[in-house]
């Protein structure tokens, strides 16, 4: 996997990318002019990557600019007189505030809304401090601008290709333009487009109460997807707190699952059997009359089946 330094993202935007990353084509030290501004002309885009942040780093950062300024410039678009939209520069933005300073120093870039949006996903998906959550949404949000599909339409796409994809390889066939192209906006990034699939997509499955703290950095994402095995909430809710408040171990919360039934699968001949019943009782005319008029189980059953032919694509 490669590291996210020194591997900005190269798209059309490179040159403006390595402006905000402070380097220039040859990479030596941009000397880019800058002008500093009053920070409350500042205002937030609708979409921020950057969801969550560190709420000590972003004390440290503020008292350090409290005594020193801010070093770096943020990355600001002007969309109206005395009115500009942060694009990149989110954490010095937060931390300028909290140390009351009323100017801040900026790099003002020419940048419709795409561009805007692909800058400050470029910037944020190149910090080794992003949490999953926000890089799977980024990551997202950047195949959306690329592809011009929105989240829904990625997401069933990056299922499909990768259905294809081993599908292609089984019987030796060359991968299509589709998946050459989501293979070109995956390149530059930490990972492969099948690891996102495998890796990430599943986060975004996660119950709420794991999410919200997979997104506010209170837990890595092995343990959360290891926590969201437990079905029961009530079990599931205790062991995260358990795991947050004494710093659990991912091998520690593994033992504790043991100890959960509802947080292990059943055997595959169980299973397979129970499956085998419930076949039978589906073939019954008995129990087909049993469901007519009843929209609440009709509508129940259709869901089950609706997931039921969802895992067996995803199997194919």
């Amino acid at each position: 996997m490669k590291s996210k330094k020194n591997q900005p993202y190269q798209s059309s935007l490179s040159s403006k990318v390595n402006l905000l990353l402070g380097v220039n084509e040859v990479g030596s030290t941009n000397n880019t002019p800058r002008a500093s501004i009053n920070i409350n002309w500042i205002v937030l885009p609708e979409y921020q990557p950057r969801q969550y942040f560190d709420e000590e780093k972003l004390n440290s950062l503020a008292e350090s600019i409290a005594k020193h300024g801010v070093i770096e410039p943020v990355i600001v678009r002007q969309i109206a007189p005395q009115k500009f939209e942060l694009v990149a520069g989110g954490r010095r933005y937060f931390a300028s505030k909290k140390a009351n300073r009323t100017e801040i120093p900026i790099i003002n870039l020419a940048l419709n809304d795409s561009e805007a949006q692909e800058i400050a996903l470029i910037e944020n998906l190149n910090r080794e401090d992003l949490n999953p959550i926000e890089e799977t949404e980024g990551i997202l949000r950047l195949l959306s601008i690329h592809l011009q599909q929105d989240k829904t339409e990625i997401v069933s796409l990056l299922y499909k290709i990768r259905n294809q994809s081993q599908k292609n390889l089984s019987r030796n066939v060359s991968p299509n333009s589709q998946i050459l192209e989501i293979e070109r906006i995956f390149q530059p990034l930490s990972m492969s487009w099948k690891s996102f699939v495998e890796t990430r997509l599943p986060l975004l499955k996660l119950p709420e109460e794991i999410l919200s703290a997979l997104k506010n950095g209170k837990i890595e994402y092995t343990k959360a997807i290891a926590i969201a095995k437990v079905k029961e909430e009530i079990e599931r809710k205790q062991l995260l707190e358990l795991a947050i408040e004494e710093k659990l171990s991912l091998s520690q919360i593994k033992a504790k699952l043991k100890s959960i039934p509802s947080s292990n699968p059943a055997p595959r001949e169980e299973i397979q059997q129970r499956w085998l019943d419930a076949s039978k009782k589906l073939k019954s005319s008995k129990t087909w009359s049993k469901l007519d008029g009843d929209r609440t189980k009709q509508k129940k059953l259709e869901r089950i089946l609706s997931q039921l032919e969802k895992i067996l694509e995803d199997l194919e």
